[in-house]
């Protein structure tokens, strides 16, 4: 089952109300030359968005001065409680004090499996996140990659896994595994084609960030893989980041989301009917992007939907 289904567009109304509930947003903004990583946090609702365009408060931003006009942005806003997360794609028109403005070229929705294998909203307050970079890598447990794309666009994937299996420091190369649900085939080939890429790493319930820029390869290299065993169970692929930089700090975005501890649901945010509404949306994916329409539009279908993701978190977490 795929994970994912593109709108080019935030016209759902499950899309605009996920990103008016969300309080913590992480945002790569770069080009050919490189990607770069923030995080951007406030109430619900600090973000705003139309049906082409979102617009973000430079204030609400760890780093508003990596927006600059022209530059492609990839995002991804997280709603507490909630596994699924929410991808919005697009490019810069405008940066400046007044606000930073994103045309947007896709919206679509995540599974779950990263923010389950962190366990993310389960954690609760951490006071004493570590001081040094390479512990703070150990004791991660989630991540989101930013890479940029042959084509001009930009790519932000979130990856989770427990504690000591999320990441490794090792001299000057910081390795993560491939977990199922963290295939996106867009960050894969943007490695190929532009190896330069950012990454923020997260211990949940700190208030802490690793930011990381680098360059990727991809490793199918056994000892690389057999480090990140989880259940038993081999990742098929490692990636390992040559760090050219790693900035341990402070995140006010995260301060101000004051994501833990998770408080009662009421966003009334429904993950499977958001694929649903994208999926009828999707009205040039060809023959099965119709097909999958179609189904979708008969009575029950949204209830099947949910319990085949329920099924595949359960039988394909590793």
């Amino acid at each position: 089952m795929r994970c994912t289904s593109r709108s080019s567009t935030i016209s759902t109304r499950g899309a605009l109300r996920w990103i008016g509930a969300a309080p913590l947003l992480f945002a790569g903004f770069g080009d050919n030359a490189g990607m770069s990583v923030t995080l951007g946090g406030g109430g619900p609702g600090f973000a705003e968005a139309g049906t082409r365009e979102l617009r973000l408060p430079p204030a609400a931003l760890d780093d508003p001065a990596l927006a600059r006009p022209g530059e492609a942005f990839g995002s991804l806003f997280l709603v507490p409680g909630i596994g699924e997360t929410l991808r919005v794609n697009g490019r810069v028109t405008e940066a400046g004090p007044d606000g930073i403005r994103i045309a947007v070229e896709e919206c679509y929705g995540h599974c779950a499996k990263a923010l389950i294998r962190s366990d993310l909203w389960a954690a609760v307050p951490v006071a004493d996140a570590p001081d040094d970079p390479a512990a703070f890598v150990a004791a991660s447990r989630f991540l989101a990659l930013a890479t940029f794309g042959e084509e001009g666009r930009a790519d932000l994937s979130p990856k989770g896994d427990p504690a000591g299996c999320m990441a490794r420091l090792d001299g000057d190369t910081l390795w993560f595994a491939d977990r199922p649900g963290n295939r996106h085939v867009d960050s894969f080939r943007n490695i190929l084609t532009q190896p330069r890429v950012a990454l923020a790493l997260l211990i949940p319930g700190a208030n802490r960030v690793a930011i990381v820029r680098g360059t990727a390869q991809l490793s199918t290299d056994e000892d690389a893989r057999a480090r990140f065993e989880v259940q038993g169970k081999t990742p098929l692929l490692a990636i390992g980041i040559k760090v050219e930089a790693i900035d341990l700090r402070a995140s006010p975005a995260l301060e101000r989301a004051a994501l833990w501890p998770v408080k009662p649901d009421a966003h009334g945010i429904e993950p499977a009917k958001l694929f649903v509404e994208h999926i009828k949306l999707n009205r040039n994916a060809g023959l099965a992007g119709k097909l999958a329409s179609a189904a979708l539009a008969v009575p029950g279908m949204q209830g099947l939907l949910k319990k085949g993701l329920d099924k595949d978190y359960r039988d394909n977490l590793y």
